[in-house]
């Protein structure tokens, strides 16, 4: 017989809180974060889309990850391993210091061997990726542009070709240095095994690389590794960090036609993020985030009197084997996935009380998604999109739907669904915070790639 499974902590850093009290905090008074993009970034490309969701700088009170560790670490790293300290401390399980020279951790009253960490992100260290790339190719220019502006001096119009060259200086964005550590920072698997090394902890560690689904894959893993009985305890989630000093990785999106944009209607910045709005026009790009739980097996979580926030009751994910890029029209696959999810959970479609959606806010998907919904779960269900308020994290966001969906349950609450004025489709979408009985819980990832993931919630009898 297969065990049970629980989420027993939880952790966040977003751009509208950087624990999971503030986070969930956020998510019901419907807070955003919306900028425009860096003023740097225009230098290089006319973006169609001009605003982003920038993360706060990642904090060093708790003193998890040292400044000296900072140096050698992706900030996709540190954000998983801050964010996993704080989830296990949720959880009552609290890292303590062993060792002050290597600011290193142990977990007390937990067998390391039989816990495992499985971590998704979409793309890992790009950030030290391009900042290596950008000092190994621009750190000898400087010195070139200087030798031709000696070369310009007896010739005519040397002004205006200086003016030029200073110009072209300005736009060399060079990173402090070449980092002698960008290889282990830039490796998709560093999310998870830094955690693992922090901690010392010694079962499965893996990473899920599965784009906007990674989170909610990462999360499966572990639930199947639980209810196999392979671990005890398990640190999961999905993290991403996206930021680089030129807008390469935004100007991707960018001219794929996927992010926000304003149109004919006159929204402001904080409006043009609409997901399941009829105006929609993209998504919203953040700059990452991060959402790790813990979780437990059901009689190891009650043996050590844990507090259980909810169970998950299943998990399914399947490929539509269609295209890199967009999801296949009619949702066959998608739709298999929800059945196969129902079946294991042993419930119908409307036994949910709630789906947090995928809802990313791009044409196809939101249409397409809603119409999945409708066909599934009914027109009754609670639905919402925590990407409204956060915009697109990426390899975070399957992982942040789940917590919001744990925390929905836990509390009976809802957050919004975020200028949503003309819905798509004519479901239950949350307009306002209030009071729900919410029993079951769907969550839902589709990605690049074709990677579909659903995770089903259910508080515990």
């Amino acid at each position: 017989m297969s065990r049970r499974v629980v989420i027993t902590g939880l952790g966040a850093f977003t751009s509208i809180g950087g624990s999971v009290g503030d986070f969930w905090r956020g998510c019901l008074e419907g807070r955003t974060s919306v900028a425009p993009i860096p003023a740097k970034w225009h230098d290089f490309y006319n973006y169609t889309s001009r605003v982003w969701a920038p993360l706060p700088s990642p904090c060093n009170d708790n003193g998890i990850v040292n400044d000296i560790e900072r140096t050698k670490l992706d900030t996709a790293a540190v954000l998983a391993m801050e964010t996993a300290a704080e989830a296990l401390s949720n959880a009552g399980l609290p890292p303590s210091l062993v060792d002050v020279k290597r600011n290193a951790y142990v977990l007390a009253q937990v067998d390391v061997a039989r816990t495992g960490i499985f971590l998704g992100t979409g793309v890992g260290g790009m950030n030290s990726l391009l900042s290596n790339a950008a000092y190994h190719m621009l750190a000898p220019q400087p010195p070139r542009l200087q030798e031709l502006t000696k070369l310009l001096d007896p010739l005519a119009n040397h002004e205006q070709a200086k003016q030029l060259i200073e110009r072209i200086a300005a736009d060399i964005l060079i990173p402090f240095r070449a980092n002698p550590f960008v290889v282990s920072m830039i490796m998709p698997n560093a999310v998870s095994s830094n955690i693992a090394i922090k901690f010392g902890i010694h079962g499965p560690t893996e990473t899920s690389c599965s784009a906007c689904s990674s989170g909610t894959v990462a999360i499966g893993k572990a639930f199947h590794a639980l209810q196999s009985g392979d671990v005890d305890i398990a640190i999961t989630g999905g993290v991403e960090y996206l930021s680089d000093d030129y807008g390469m990785i935004f100007r991707g999106f960018d001219v794929a036609k996927t992010l926000v944009a304003q149109g004919k209607q006159p929204f402001t910045n904080e409006q043009l993020n609409r997901p399941f709005d009829r105006d929609r026009s993209g998504f919203l790009f953040s700059q990452g985030g991060c959402g790790i739980m813990v979780l437990e097996d059901l009689e190891h979580a009650r043996k050590r009197n844990a507090h259980i926030i909810c169970e998950i009751a299943a998990y399914s994910e399947t490929c539509d084997g269609y295209n890199i890029m967009m999801m296949q029209p009619n949702g066959e696959q998608i739709t298999r996935m929800l059945t196969q999810l129902l079946q294991s959970a042993g419930c119908s479609g409307q036994d949910v009380d709630y789906v947090n959606a995928h809802g990313t806010g791009t044409q196809l998907n939101d249409s397409t998604e809603a119409e999945i919904i409708e066909r599934v779960f009914g027109k009754q269900v609670l639905v919402n999109s925590t990407k409204s308020l956060l915009g697109h994290t990426i390899g975070a966001s399957g992982a942040l739907g789940a917590l919001v969906a744990a925390l929905s349950i836990r509390d009976g609450k809802t957050h919004v669904c975020k200028n949503l004025e003309n819905p798509v489709r004519d479901l239950n979408f949350v307009r306002s915070v209030a009071s729900h009985p919410i029993r079951t819980a769907v969550t839902q990832s589709f990605a690049f790639g074709g990677h579909n993931a659903a995770l089903l919630l259910k508080a515990v009898a």
